[in-house]
């Protein structure tokens, strides 16, 4: 079997392949809630034979939104949003559904990318956003509010609220967002953390805030069903986060019990400087994972079969997360599965679909004609 198609065991649960639906943001939710946008487009992508799909960036309060049309999960109304999309998945797919709780911090307020992804003015609609410091994003923005004591303890509880409502949903998974320039990973960043208290300056005080939001959310999530990090391993910035840095940050999160660290990189400067090429993240994650033993994930162009199957194949990750690779094609895994020689789970709805010399690719499917 190849690898790519080889079982993972978290926990209580097991997946059924090494392919991952990555969290993308979807900025269609209306006052946090999921709506008809969520049932298409999570419905169709717990059909492509992946093994895990995670719902996007979810916000664990309003302010915590990247923009006005984030997924949240605060209240009652968006919790009970999100049960009939839940509901769907689990009647048509065997697919485990994990969700990446977040908050944008500094970052929040923002207009949705296709309408450009500035700041909002709080005068045009927008809300003043929360960060470690009141240091700036870009430099042409307002600082946003520095968090207090008040302010940390309203989110360390915004956190533990949200992972209770994902317990209550039958949410099999949760993944804490602590990359790409949000909150969690602005208090981790040098460049955007200068605070002087205990949450600040040194490596561990940048970590405390982070491990605490962890320690919180791994306490009000059941046992059986794991919790994993998403992190950025660089901020390819001169004096920011490093690889090395994100491999004291994971041992200490697999100390407390962390099941995965999902590797990424950048988004807390616009100054970073970015070597795009296939597969450019898969080098930290296996830094990670050679460092300290711990399930990673690895991200970021990885497109092709070959590649994603030699990445596990080599030990540099354990499983694939995939985001545009698969919004333009949602029945990658199918591809892969066909190409690689393996089988994958469909519903029998869709069998007749399968290539004439590819009999094998649904499993022991069976389709008579009326």
């Amino acid at each position: 079997m190849s690898p790519l198609f080889t079982p993972l065991a978290l926990r209580g649960m097991t997946l059924a392949n090494r392919i991952v639906v990555s969290p993308m943001c979807q900025y269609s939710a209306v006052r946090g809630e999921a709506n008809d946008w969520h049932m298409i487009h999570l419905g169709h992508l717990a059909l492509s034979g992946a093994a895990m799909l995670c719902i996007e960036a979810t916000a664990v309060e309003p302010d915590g939104r990247i923009t006005p049309g984030d997924l949240g999960l605060w209240d009652d109304a968006t919790e009970e949003a999100l049960v009939p999309v839940l509901a769907a998945i689990r009647r048509h797919s065997p697919i485990r559904v994990a969700m990446q709780l977040a908050h944008a911090g500094r970052k929040a307020s923002s207009h949705v990318p296709w309408e450009g992804g500035q700041l909002i003015p709080v005068a045009e609609g927008g809300w003043l956003p929360w960060a470690p410091s009141a240091l700036s994003h870009k430099e042409d923005e307002p600082p946003p509010l520095a968090l207090d004591v008040a302010g940390l303890n309203r989110i360390r509880e915004a956190f533990r609220a949200s992972a209770r409502r994902a317990a209550r949903l039958g949410i099999d998974a949760i993944e804490l967002h602590a990359a790409h320039g949000y909150l969690l990973h602005q208090f981790l960043s040098p460049i955007a953390n200068q605070r002087s208290d205990e949450y600040g300056g040194s490596l561990e005080n940048r970590m405390r805030f982070p491990l605490e939001v962890f320690d919180i959310v791994r306490a009000e999530f059941p046992e059986d069903r794991p919790v994993g990090v998403r992190v950025s391993a660089t901020d390819w910035v001169e004096g920011g986060w490093t690889p090395d840095d994100t491999v004291v940050f994971a041992e200490a999160l697999k100390k407390r019990g962390a099941d995965w660290i999902d590797v990424s990189s950048g988004g807390v400067s616009p100054l970073q400087k970015i070597p795009l090429e296939p597969g450019y993240q898969v080098p930290f994650a296996r830094k990670v994972r050679e460092a300290t033993g711990m399930v990673t994930i690895a991200v970021g162009l990885i497109t092709d079969a070959l590649q994603a199957n030699q990445v596990i194949a080599d030990g540099d990750a354990d499983l694939i997360a995939m985001a545009r690779a698969m919004l333009y094609d949602p029945r990658w895994p199918w591809h892969a599965a066909a190409q690689l020689g393996a089988s994958v789970n469909a519903p029998p709805q869709y069998w007749r679909s399968q290539p004439r010399d590819q009999k094998s690719l649904f499993g022991e499917t069976k389709i008579g004609q009326r």
